[in-house]
């Protein structure tokens, strides 16, 4: 079983972050809770900056040391802190991350620029958080017509990264498509195109009914063929960033990209 620390849990000083105390007691709680001895996944919530990395690997030692915790997670972390924890880690022999939590679908493939090649070189395996786009790669956000009544992005939208309608709606033509070759649902669709990428180790599901979960399960025991990840890769693609958009426009560059999904092989 896993869990996470890191996010406010109350008003005072000690009631956040990373810091020595707060991970501590957040796994003594979490033990508590959830009846066992030991946490297989700890993960950090979100980076603090407040608090000096030395002192949260070293806390976190303490805590695998101990047998309370077998391994350790970060989740949402940029790249560079992500690096930063790594190297501390490695100088001082104390855990690595082995697993980082993160932003990834279809309608939001941001991960694959820096994450992406990160985790591939390090070892750091993705589990994926809102693989449906906050609830928009459902089935049931459609294009000209208004959000479902039970939607959660009447309250959630403002929560995550904004997506624009052509993009959106650009990938759930394309789900619709192959959902009517393969007699899948369209979840089923944006889920297995997931759990193919580089560096996916799990996709978190957020069922909120038994139908729903059984829906999701159905994602897994099958694949989508080259075509179709092809038009799903088509169809959810957007303009590389700087320093990437040389890497997809000019040839010279483009000889230089990494073979991962973010930049051409």
């Amino acid at each position: 079983m896993s869990t996470k620390a890191g996010l406010p849990t109350g008003p005072g000083p000690n009631d956040a972050g990373a810091g020595r105390l707060h991970l501590v007691r957040a796994v003594e709680d979490a033990l508590r809770r959830l009846g066992t001895d030991r946490i297989d996944l700890f993960q950090l919530h979100a980076y603090d900056a407040g608090t000096p990395p030395e002192e949260v690997l070293a806390t976190l030692d303490v805590l695998v040391r101990s047998g309370k915790v077998r391994y350790t997670g970060v989740s949402n972390h940029p790249g560079r802190r992500l690096v930063r924890t790594l190297d501390l880690a490695d100088r001082h022999g104390w855990p690595r991350p082995v697993a980082h939590q993160v932003y990834y679908s279809l309608v939001g493939r941001d991960y694959e620029w820096d994450l992406m090649p990160l985790g591939h070189e390090e070892g750091v395996g993705a589990l994926v958080w809102s693989p449906l786009g906050w609830g928009r790669l459902t089935g049931r956000v459609r294009r000209g017509a208004p959000l479902p009544a039970g939607s959660r992005l009447h309250t959630t939208a403002e929560a995550g990264p904004p997506v624009p309608d052509d993009l959106l709606f650009d990938v759930v033509d394309v789900l619709d498509a192959i959902a009517a070759e393969t007699g899948r649902t369209v979840p089923q669709i944006a889920l297995n195109w997931l759990t193919t990428r580089p560096t996916v180790s799990s996709v978190i599901v957020g069922a909120r009914d038994l139908a729903q979960l059984e829906d999701n399960l159905g994602a897994v025991g099958w694949r989508l063929d080259d075509d179709q990840v092809a038009r799903l890769d088509a169809a959810s693609h957007r303009p590389a960033p700087y320093p990437y958009f040389p890497y997809e426009r000019q040839e010279a560059f483009a000889r230089l990209a990494p073979p991962l999904v973010g930049a051409p092989a």
